[in-house]
C-alpha cells in the first residue's frame, strides 16, 4: 500500500529536481536502453560527462549502434531509463526512476545521448526536468558514497537508527514493525517506517548541509543527540513489550 500523508513532512532543504536526477543518474549501475532496434538491458556500460550526456559502450554489432546512425538527424529516437534502487531491503526498493529521451550520435568509437526531455519519477509524482538546469546541475556530494553509508548505518549501527525514530511523529510510528534508512543527501536522512499495512517515509533535515562524508557524519551526531533528549516513542516501546512476551 501507499504512503501515509502524515509521513511525509513538509521539508525546509531538499534537493531540486535537477540534481536529485543528475544524482540518480551517477549513482546507477545500469540502464534500460529502448530504440528503434529494440530494448537492451546495459550493466556498467554508461558515463556521464559533466554537463549531463550519457556516454554508452555498446558491441559492434548492437541493434543500438545501427539505430543511432540510421535515426533522422535531429529527431528523437530513443529513450533511456535509470532506476533509484534503495540500497538497504525494504518494501518498495525503487525510490525513484529517470526517463531520458532524445537521440544517439556516434563519437569517438562510442554511443552519445543527447537528450531533449528528462523526466524525473518519484513517490510524489512525475515532474518534467528543465534540459538547462539539468545540464547546469551540481550531483549531490554524498551521491556515490550513498549506498555504502545507508548500509553500514542499517547493518552496523540498527541501534542509532532506533534513536532517531524519536524525532518522528508517533503517530507516523503506530503499528510499525519495521525502521531502515531509506536515503541521504546533503540536506538531510530519510527513514521509511514500515508497517503492518503499509509504509510510510520521513525526512529528518541536517542543520546545515553536509558537503562531504566528514560532514555528514558530524550532522548525524546533531541528530543523534537530539534524539537522546527526545522521549523514547510510544509505539515503539509497545512494540518492544509485545515482542518480549
Amino acid at each position: 500500500m501507499g504512503d501515509r500523508k502524515g509521513d511525509r513532512h513538509t521539508w525546509t532543504a531538499a534537493p531540486a529536481a535537477a540534481e536529485r536526477a543528475r544524482s540518480v543518474l551517477a549513482a546507477a549501475w545500469s540502464c534500460a536502453v529502448t530504440a528503434e532496434g529494440g530494448r537492451e538491458e546495459l550493466v556498467g556500460a554508461h558515463t556521464v560527462t559533466a554537463d549531463g550526456r550519457v556516454l554508452l559502450r555498446v558491441p559492434d554489432d548492437s541493434a543500438l549502434a545501427a539505430a543511432a546512425v540510421c535515426a533522422p538527424r535531429g529527431e528523437p529516437s530513443a529513450v533511456l531509463e535509470f532506476a533509484d534502487v534503495a540500497p538497504v531491503p525494504v518494501r518498495n526498493r525503487i525510490r525513484a526512476r529517470l526517463w531520458m529521451a532524445g537521440r544517439f550520435v556516434l563519437a569517438d568509437g562510442h554511443l552519445e545521448f543527447r537528450p531533449s526531455r528528462v523526466v524525473l519519477r518519484e513517490a510524489s509524482g512525475a515532474l518534467v526536468v528543465d534540459l538547462d538546469e539539468f545540464a547546469d546541475a551540481v550531483l549531490d556530494p554524498l551521491a556515490t558514497a550513498e549506498a555504502s553509508l545507508l548500509i553500514h548505518l542499517a547493518d552496523t549501527h540498527p541501534d542509532a537508527v532506533e534513536r532517531l525514530t524519536r524525532l518522528v511523529e508517533p503517530e507516523s510510528l503506530h503499528d510499525a514493525v519495521r525502521v531502515q534508512p531509506l536515503a541521504v543527501d546533503r540536506h538531510g536522512l530519510t527513514l521509511r517506517i514500515e508497517r503492518v499495512r503499509d509504509n510510510g517515509d520521513v525526512r529528518l533535515s541536517f542543520h546545515s548541509p553536509a558537503d562531504d562524508v566528514a560532514q555528514l557524519t558530524e550532522r548525524m551526531h546533531v541528530l543523534l543527540t537530539q534524539a537522546s533528549s527526545a522521549n523514547c516513542p510510544r509505539a515503539l516501546q509497545r512494540q518492544r513489550t509485545d515482542g518480549d512476551g
